[in-house]
């Protein structure tokens, strides 16, 4: 069903707003209850818009953070100061408030246990979100697909959906999460520091003799530089998917 939603015309939804968690200082989650919503796979998007009272009209793509859950749907959203959408969906909407939003739009980028494994998870930032997608949806079919996640945070306090890792981290098995920081670690932290380069991930992520399925999202350079890193140590490029975003918009 969800594959063949990509396929459909899409229209927008009116969808209301019917939870909401602060992740972090500047992101939020939002579960967003969309009538006759037709099902997603992790990793597909929608579009989300905005209409002012003159008639503006202001638009951005997020990604989707959980599996199909009848008709409801989780985005992660990070606050940019000078954006459009962010500041609204982030500080101004209430539970019962509604936006306007279409989709699930991809296909590319997608990712069901069923597709296999080994699973490298890469993300930078809120460039979690779709990979959290998938993390969710191998934890709730119970599947024994093994899992590297490797996560870069700018600080301590950027950490999204921290309580929630962490458990998986402690609790699940053939999950492994590593997390580093950029900028500034955590008061105490004796793990990683520093950027996945060609070194970290030579030696954190799957070897390219064991094919992993590779799934690299966050800010356009990081997204760059691990992917093309994955393939400079042999994996194959066929198996190193990517969707980047920018440093603009919101």
């Amino acid at each position: 069903m969800a594959r063949a939603a990509v396929l459909r015309r899409l229209t927008w939804a009116i969808a209301e707003v019917v939870h909401l968690v602060d992740e972090t200082p500047r992101v939020r989650s939002l579960t967003l209850d969309v009538p006759d919503w037709p099902g997603h796979l992790p990793g597909h998007h929608i579009d989300v818009r905005l209409t002012a009272e003159d008639g503006y009209q202001a638009g951005r793509q997020y990604s989707i953070a959980t599996p199909t859950d009848g008709t409801r749907v989780t985005i992660t959203v990070e606050r940019l100061d000078d954006g459009e959408v962010s500041p609204y969906l982030t500080d101004v909407l209430e539970v019962g408030d509604s936006v306007e939003l279409r989709g699930p739009i991809g296909g590319y980028f997608v990712w069901e246990p069923s597709r296999g494994g080994p699973l490298q998870l890469v993300a930078g930032g809120s460039g979690i979100a779709p990979l959290m997608a998938m993390l969710r949806a191998r934890l709730q079919a119970r599947s024994d697909v093994p899992v590297r996640m490797l996560l870069s945070w700018r600080s301590g306090e950027d950490v999204i959906y921290a309580d929630e890792l962490n458990a998986v981290a402690r609790d699940a098995t053939g999950i492994e999460i590593t997390h580093t920081f950029t900028r500034s670690a955590p008061d105490g932290w004796t793990g990683r520091t520093g950027r996945l380069d060609r070194e970290a991930l030579a030696e954190l992520a799957w070897t390219p003799s064991e094919r992993p399925l590779a799934y690299v999202c966050g800010p356009t350079g990081l997204v760059e530089a691990v992917a093309s890193a994955l393939v400079d140590l042999g994996h194959d490029p066929g198996r190193v998917l990517a969707e980047r975003f920018g440093p603009t918009g919101g």
